[in-house]
């Protein structure tokens, strides 16, 4: 007993002497202001396959294992000779919270993750990227010193981007202790051994042997349905024996256990907090890892992918953090100085300059309409009752109101044409088609009176006589408007048409014998020929309708306009629109706006796309007079991209020659910085 009593004595002493270093290190490090530190990733470094974990970032070789384990590095795994592991951890709603992939360690047998990532640190604080196919990858590195770090602490880092005028969120980093973990881990079990006291099945509260009893002693009837598969419904039940069948059943029940049981389920979120003082996290991180021993410095690679959005000239990146240790933030970590990112774009070279189209403008313009009118047969009065006359005239006058009231065109006449179909005598239906134009021109004119009218009352005026003092209303004077109808007769080149379009005609093999009986000169014999046919019924009903249609034939000419004819010129919308979207850096837009014009625009879109060879052979075909600046300055990049160094110094160096402005331009961007290296 005095054994026992000695080793518990000696393990708490243990226990408080660590817990004293533990205090007396924060105590150290906040005097000292120690912080973590933000640094460039050298050029010559690789990008390490930590960088995973969102979408569209660069990463090379386990960049999916890295992301399911959390950011376990599979180097670190290498080392410790480990073997994977799945650890389940209970959320507040009792199902799976966390899924971490671990390491055992060799030695100890524990289930650990570690990263341990060595690389080269850049004192310099701004870097020039370019910027691909609308995307700029910012790489940096995180650097946390041996003395931040703690088996019992957690380290949390936030990385802030300031692009433009707002301040980004960029995905976390956690520096986890395995003493930290370990708490967090019995936390988890705790509350999952409390969930387990929760009965999911409330029937496991009802006294099932004794409500059989009951049943069998005082209801025979009732118990013999024990066996009987028929359906009793609850109303049946009470109206049989004076009591429901829920009435029974909480009888049964052990209520004083079955209120228990439902304030534990809805005690189940506070006690989650209670037992899980710091949850887990697994959303919004980029890596949590597990630190076993303290072994270093920890350096991350860190990549952010973003989007090259308009006036995107720059990004600064900062860090801060804090070290917890559970739930109590022990120190809050000085934040880093910035690291400036200057973004190098190829859409600030698009060439700007307007690009015009040659106009002809006539000054006589026609505008022509066809719509279905019906009339009564042998009749040519134009009835708004029948079929769809209304919507058409409706159609057809609010076009003779638009013209009348247009700034730009004068109506100067309306020319009617009527069509009619093949039924009865040719001779007949050419008069009668020609009535019935007089009469549409009829109705047209009485419309184009009373419209007129209104507009005079509306915008009457009244002129006062000096001498007299009597006043008279100024009316305003319309130009004549030339109105004429003709008749147009039997419309057999649009039934051509039809029938060569109708599909019905076709599968039942009806348009061969239409075709036989359309070259019969005469029109009348023609019509009696294809009386005698089986698609006559048909085409009579469903094609000779859209044969009686008219045309409107509106003439305008250019007011203020005395030539026929006037040359200008205006700005090509299309091409105009192609550089605005390699202004908004919207470059697959552009390349599909400005494709008809092989240019040093659709060239530099290309590049932007990386798509270097279509570039090439553009800004290759340019003829010495058209070999710019920023042509030599976009060849210099072409030939860099396909490692051709000796052709992109000798442009890059014409291009500076040509604009010496390009000097500068040249050390802001990468790829032309690395020929003076």
């Amino acid at each position: 007993m005095k054994q026992t009593l000695s080793i518990i004595i000696l393990c708490l002493g243990v226990v408080a002497l660590y817990s004293c270093a533990t205090a007396r290190k924060a105590k150290y490090i906040e005097k000292q202001q120690i912080g973590a530190m933000l640094s460039l990733v050298s050029d010559e470094e690789p990008q390490e396959a930590s960088s995973a974990g969102c979408d569209g970032e660069r990463g090379s070789g386990g960049d999916e294992d890295a992301r399911d384990a959390g950011g376990v590095n599979s180097e670190a795994q290498d080392e410790t000779n480990s073997v994977s592991q799945t650890i389940e951890i209970e959320g507040e709603d009792g199902g799976q919270a966390y899924l971490m992939t671990a390491v055992k360690d060799a030695e100890s047998g524990e289930m650990v993750a570690s990263e341990t990532l060595n690389a080269a640190v850049v004192t310099s604080r701004f870097r020039n990227v370019a910027e691909r196919h609308g995307k700029v990858d910012i790489s940096f590195q995180i650097i946390v010193p041996e003395t931040l770090k703690d088996s019992k602490w957690q380290v949390r880092f936030q990385p802030l981007m300031r692009v433009l005028e707002d301040t980004l969120r960029l995905d976390s980093i956690l520096i986890t202790g395995r003493d930290y973990r370990r708490a967090q881990l019995r936390g988890y079990e705790r509350y999952r051994n409390w969930l387990e006291r929760i009965v999911d099945d409330p029937s496991r509260f009802i006294d099932k042997a004794q409500l059989e009893i009951f049943v069998q002693r005082n209801i025979p009837e009732l118990y013999a349905m024990k066996r009987d598969s028929s359906f009793v419904s609850d109303e049946t039940f009470a109206s049989i024996y004076g009591v429901t069948e829920r009435e029974a059943v909480e009888h049964y029940t052990n209520k004083i256990a079955l209120g228990l049981n439902n304030r534990r389920i809805a005690a189940k979120e506070k006690m989650f907090r209670k037992f899980v003082k710091v949850p887990i996290k697994t959303e919004g991180l980029r890596l949590d890892t597990l630190i076993q021993t303290v072994n270093g410095d920890f350096v991350y690679n860190y990549v952010q992918t973003i989007t090259a959005v308009p006036r995107l000239r720059k990004a600064d990146v900062i860090l801060s953090g804090a070290i917890f240790e559970q739930d109590k933030r022990l120190y809050t970590i000085p934040q880093t100085e910035p690291l400036t990112f200057y973004i190098s774009s190829l859409s600030t070279l698009v060439d700007e300059e307007e690009r015009y189209l040659t106009q002809v403008i006539e000054r006589r313009v026609e505008a022509v309409e066809s719509h279905y009118i019906e009339f009564a047969p042998s009749k040519s009065i134009v009835d708004l009752s029948l079929g769809s006359n209304a919507q058409e005239m409706s159609k057809v006058k609010k076009t003779v109101a638009s013209i009348i009231g247009d700034e730009v065109f004068a109506l100067d006449s309306i020319v009617v044409a009527a069509y009619a179909s093949p039924e009865g005598r040719e001779s007949y239906n050419r008069s009668l088609s020609a009535k019935r134009g007089e009469s549409i021109i009829s109705y047209i004119k009485g419309y184009i009176a009373a419209y007129r009218d209104s507009l005079s009352r509306a915008d009457e005026s009244y002129d006062i006589d000096i001498e007299t003092g009597k006043a008279s209303i100024a009316k305003t004077a319309y130009a004549e408007i030339d109105l004429s109808s003709h008749s147009e007769g039997e419309n057999w080149n649009y039934l051509d048409c039809l029938v060569e379009n109708d599909s019905l005609m076709l599968s039942k093999g009806w348009t061969q014998a239409y075709k036989k009986a359309s070259g019969i000169r005469n029109a009348d014999a023609r019509e009696e020929s294809m009386k005698k046919e089986a698609y006559y019924p048909y085409m009579k009903k469903y094609l000779y309708p859209r044969l009686r249609k008219v045309d409107f034939v509106f003439n305008l000419h250019r007011k203020g306009m005395v030539k026929d004819t006037i040359h200008t010129t205006m700005i090509d919308s299309v091409y105009m629109a192609g550089v605005q979207a390699i202004r908004l850096r919207d470059y697959e837009r552009a390349v599909a706006l400005l494709t008809p014009y092989k240019g040093f625009n659709l060239a530099l879109a290309y590049l932007s796309l990386d798509r270097n060879a279509s570039a090439r052979e553009i800004l290759e075909s340019l003829t010495p007079d058209k070999r710019t600046a920023a042509v030599n300055y976009l060849l210099a990049i072409v030939y860099s991209r396909f490692g051709e160094k000796a052709k992109a110094q000798k442009h890059y160096l014409d291009a500076c020659r040509m604009n010496p402005s390009y000097k500068h331009r040249g050390n802001l961007d990468p790829e032309i910085y690395i020929l003076n290296n």
